[in-house]
This record gives C-alpha cells, structure tokens and sequence, in this order.
C-alpha cells in the first residue's frame, strides 16, 4: 500500500476547500437568485435638455416572480423651498409670512397597478412617502401643527401647478401575470439632477421587494454652456449679455437708419 506524500494530501486539502467554496458560491448565487422577487430597468437613464427641450417620457418596465401589484415612486433630487403667504395690506397683496422647507423633493410622481387604498395599507404609504401627502417636509422654523399644515399644502400646491408634483397617480400596465411597464412623464421644466426611481412589489398590503435605479437629467449643448456660465462665471455671464445687448441694439439702429 502506497500512502500519499504530503504534497498530495495538501493538494486534496486544497481541492477540498475549493469545492466547498464553490459550493458556497452557487447556494449564495441561489439564494440571490431565489430573493429577488422583481426585476425593473429604464427605457433611458439620461434625460438631455437642449435647447428646444418641451418635455419627454421614459418607459419602465420589469417583471415579477409571481401574483402582486406595483407602485412606482419619482422623486427629484430634494432642495431647500421657500413659501410665502401674501396678504391684502392697505389695498395691496404683499407677502407678509414664509416658512423655509430644508428638504423638497424638487420632483414627484407615482404609479400604481390599482388604486393605493387598494394594494398597500396607510402606514406602508407614509413609510415609503408614497404621494405628496406622505412626503417627508420639515420646517426649519417650529410651527403648530395647523400652520405646518397650510404651508405644506401650499408647497404641495406650487409644485402640482407647476407641473413637477403628480395630480394623479399613473397607471401600472399588466402584460400577463409578470410582466409590467409604465411611462414617466417630465415636463419642460424639470430641475436637473440625479432622480431615483423606485419600483415596489406590494403583496398583502405590504412592501415585499423594491428596486431603486437611478435616472440623471442634465442640460446639454448651448443651453448647457449658458446655464454653467452664468451659474459658474457670473461677471463674464453678465458682460457678455451687455455686450450682446449693445450690439443688439446697435445692428436694430443701423436697419433702421437704412430704411
């Protein structure tokens, strides 16, 4: 009987620990697999301001691993916003009261297989800040609660005129069983920024998966030249529009003095 060198049991040792780390991987890989419940992605994950920019629309769409209801959540990126009560003084409609908001989102929309009262219970909706109702708005000044109330309503009610805040919630479309689109809309003035697009599996009245993926809005071109300079270079931003001002105004002289 032949007894194995110590090569070769270092060798069977390390081929062993090899196959276990292997099997690891593939139950890891598995139970990967097995977790993910939803798949979701974009049509698009840039959105290009030009010039001539009047509004675009991105598709989502994705699959399920069985039966549920989906709701998709936009939010923008969030940015401080000021609003401002006015009142009647003397004849005159004056602002007299503001209240600073530290964080909005600078957009927001929702979509949804069936109606939300429907599909997920209230507190899921205030957990996830699904609509405008739930949106998480802190004051940085303190208010009782019936002020905080009228001024994020008033919040509220700005974003939804300017179109950047959902007046309804969108529809979830169904193609079978699993799989399921929707399209975003965004007006012509959408803020630029990193937008997260969530989409959220719901069983039961309950979140049971959610996929976030990012969506980036950015201006490009000569728009994109003028907003960083004036944002970036304002003296050489405001020299410059003087100057083209002058000459303007000078070339609309010299027609006319030709005519």
């Amino acid at each position: 009987m032949r007894w194995p060198t110590r090569r070769g049991v270092v060798r069977g040792v390390v081929q062993g620990l090899a196959a276990l780390a292997g099997l690891g991987l593939g139950v890891t890989f598995a139970a990967t697999v097995w977790a993910q419940q939803m798949v979701a992605d974009l049509s698009s994950h840039l959105i290009a301001i030009t010039t001539g920019f009047t509004g675009t629309e991105v598709v989502l769409f994705g699959a399920t691993d069985g039966v549920g209801d989906v709701a998709i959540i936009v939010n923008g990126p969030r940015l401080p916003a000021i609003v401002r009560r006015k009142e009647r003084v003397l004849g005159m409609w004056m602002n007299t009261d503001s209240v600073r908001f530290s964080q909005a989102p600078s957009y927001h929309s929702v979509a949804a297989s069936r109606p939300l009262d429907q599909i997920v219970a209230k507190t899921a909706l205030e957990r996830q800040q699904i609509g405008a109702p739930q949106l998480q708005l802190d004051p940085q000044e303190n208010l009782d609660p019936q002020e905080l109330a009228a001024f994020r309503a008033a919040l509220i009610r700005n974003k939804q005129r300017a179109g950047l805040y959902g007046t309804n919630v969108g529809a979830v479309s169904f193609l079978g069983e699993r799989l399921f689109r929707t399209n975003i809309y965004f007006p012509a003035n959408v803020p630029t920024g990193l937008y997260n697009v969530e989409a959220l599996l719901i069983r039961d009245g309950e979140v049971v998966s959610a996929q976030t993926t990012p969506l980036v809005v950015s201006k490009v071109g000569f728009s994109a030249e003028v907003y960083d300079m004036a944002r970036y270079r304002p003296i050489t931003y405001g020299v410059l529009a003087v100057l083209g001002a002058v000459a303007a105004g000078w070339a609309a002289g010299a027609a006319f003095r030709r005519v």
